[in-house]
């Protein structure tokens, strides 16, 4: 195909074409091409439409539906030139189209406007952005509901305010994510069912006087029915929102894991051994293995984020129906959605090689006074003591012991006893990590018990 240097879309209204300033404010080319299939899938279904309504004839729409495949394919496989002039996706298509076609090409736009062609062309876009993000995410669950079967009853410190809190099991910490991302999930779903309606067929922003069927159309698309109002077909972009909240909420997730990779993985931590395909070396100090990947995914919530924030902005303040301003719709969601999937396909490979590095989890889950809060419950359900009582006890035992630069368990009785006389050796029964995530047997807790059934859980749920 050759650029072509005027644009005849302006017809009879403009005598000269846009000059330089306007043509590369008013193109979208450079970025929508990106929607080529999406708008070739759109015209194709439209073309069927107009044929059986007899709107058109049989013939015509054959012929359209033919050259919009080799339109396909030349775009596919490199050979077509896109043309600036011609502004956008749309009518780079159909100029080529005519091209191939000749004088059916021109009845191609019948019934529809560039409006309703591109509500529908970034609607199928995005619902394929959301069908990836959900194999995407299905695909990292399984890597973590792995991780956690594996360490089941590995312990580790848990922590809050980064300073040890109570003893986990790695299992319970790696389906703490899973949950997460479980809910990732059905927010993407949830946005992909709410938004499963065609716009095709709203025309410019009232609807055609011509017969079409504009279910035919929905359904060949695969579309749940078509937009039941015209006006609000073209107007709104909230199912990109719904996409960029969903995406943003998810990187937020992404951000906090790839966070505690790098901590667990540097040196003063030892947690985990990342493999090197998702890590790098330094150019100057040989001993340094450093997380690129978990410290690269942190950083794309920014780009996430701000995806968001601009697509509002564009919208927050336009009149309906259908404003230029939302030709700023698509450069951001493509960015946010390209990496979204990068993210997610690199915290899967990190962690299905990652290596929990078992020792080193009992060994710091051991320090800390990480059960000072079974001493506590120990006072409370054995002793009787109300637990404001139980827990300045406590403190009191976690002061002699750090005055003696030893761990709870390593107190004996005598000194405990100087404290309050009630304890009595029974105690040591809790002071150990594995008695103590073995004792957390309530429902979601970090039992291995209970890390295991919601393993079962999750393994049944995602298949």
């Amino acid at each position: 195909m050759t650029d072509t240097t005027s644009n005849k879309m302006w017809g009879g209204r403009f005598a000269a074409g846009p000059d330089a300033i306007m043509e590369a404010i008013n193109a979208s080319i450079a970025f929508d091409k990106r929607l080529a299939a999406q708008d070739i899938a759109g015209s194709r279904a439209h073309a069927a439409m107009l044929a059986a309504t007899g709107i058109i004839s049989d013939r015509d729409a054959q012929a359209m539906r033919e050259g919009l495949l080799t339109v396909l394919s030349e775009i596919e496989a490199g050979d077509f030139t896109f043309s600036t002039a011609l502004e956008d996706i749309h009518m780079n298509v159909e100029a080529r189209l005519k091209e191939i076609v000749g004088e059916p090409a021109g009845r191609l736009h019948t019934g529809r406007s560039r409006n309703d062609q591109v509500a529908t062309d970034f609607r199928l876009w995005v619902r394929d952005q959301l069908d990836a993000a959900e194999g995407a995410l299905v695909a990292l669950m399984r890597a973590l509901v792995a991780q956690a079967e594996a360490g089941a009853d590995w312990v580790m410190p848990g922590f809050t305010h980064l300073q040890t809190a109570q003893p986990v099991t790695w299992g319970h910490h790696m389906m703490a994510y899973v949950e997460m991302f479980g809910r990732d999930l059905s927010r993407v779903r949830d946005a992909r069912a709410r938004m499963n309606e065609c716009p095709l067929g709203a025309a410019a922003l009232a609807g055609t006087s011509f017969p079409i069927d504009r279910e035919m159309t929905a359904q060949a698309l695969g579309f749940d029915r078509p937009c039941a109002n015209s006006l609000d077909a073209v107007s709104d972009r909230d199912f990109a929102l719904e996409f960029l909240g969903a995406a943003s909420i998810c990187a937020m997730h992404l951000s906090r894991f790839a966070e505690e990779l790098v901590i667990w993985s540097s040196a003063q931590f030892r947690f985990v051994a990342l493999s090197d395909r998702f890590s790098t070396g330094s150019s100057i100090m040989p001993q340094k293995k450093n997380p690129d990947a978990a410290e690269l995914i942190r950083a794309k919530v920014g780009r996430i984020f701000g995806a968001n924030v601009a697509l509002m902005m564009v919208m927050k303040g336009l009149p309906l129906a259908y404003s230029k301003d939302m030709q700023e719709d698509k450069e951001q969601v493509f960015d946010a959605a390209d990496n979204l999937m990068l993210a997610l396909a690199a915290m899967e490979g990190m962690v299905r090689d990652m290596e929990a590095q078992q020792g080193n989890l009992e060994a710091a889950a051991a320090s800390g006074f990480s059960t000072a809060t079974d001493l506590a419950d120990w006072l409370v359900r054995v002793a009787g003591m109300p637990f404001r009582e139980a827990h300045h006890v406590t403190g009191s035992l976690v002061a002699r012991a750090e005055a003696r630069g030893c761990d709870l368990p390593d107190l004996t009785l005598d000194e405990m006893q100087a404290v309050h006389g009630e304890i009595t050796d029974a105690v040591y029964d809790v002071l150990g990590v594995r008695n103590s995530v073995a004792s957390r047997m309530s429902y979601g807790g970090t039992a291995p018990a209970q890390v295991r059934a919601q393993v079962a859980r999750w393994k049944e749920r995602l298949g």
